[in-house]
């Protein structure tokens, strides 16, 4: 006699067997997907600090970048009037944290009264560091 199933146990090991390989997997797919998260944030905090530049030499006012970490977000500001505003908690999950709450770029592009700000960006284990030097260099 023929058999068109499965026993039991066959079904039993199969199962098992795609179980432990899911648990070996599923970790890296979440540690990757943060990683993409925080590099995509990165990018878009660095272009944010590079337009409040480049808006503070186009304008020729002082343009300040204010970073909101509780909210996660980042807002160009320029007299007194906010141009643009990124929620970069909303958009990609990250934790955000700065050791200052706004750098200022003068007419020349140049930081103005800043001292090393540094942001970083935290998404489960990845975090990521942007730092803005006296001269208004941006590095991450």
């Amino acid at each position: 006699m023929r058999r068109l199933a499965f026993t039991l146990l066959e079904l039993v090991v199969v199962l098992s067997l795609v179980g432990l390989l899911m648990a070996l997997a599923v970790p890296r797919f979440s540690a990757m997907r943060d990683s993409a998260s925080v590099r995509a944030a990165m990018a878009d905090l660095g272009a944010d600090f590079s337009m409040a530049r480049q808006s503070a030499i186009a304008r020729r006012t002082a343009v300040a970048v204010v970073l909101d970490t509780t909210l996660g977000t980042v807002v160009l500001r320029s007299a007194g009037r906010a141009f643009s505003r990124h929620t970069l908690h909303a958009t990609y999950g990250i934790v955000l944290g700065a050791n200052r709450d706004s750098a200022v770029y003068d007419p020349r592009g140049l930081g103005y009264a800043v001292s090393n700000l540094t942001v970083t960006v935290r998404r489960g284990a990845i975090v990521d560091t942007l730092t803005m030097s006296r001269m208004g260099r941006v590095r991450w």
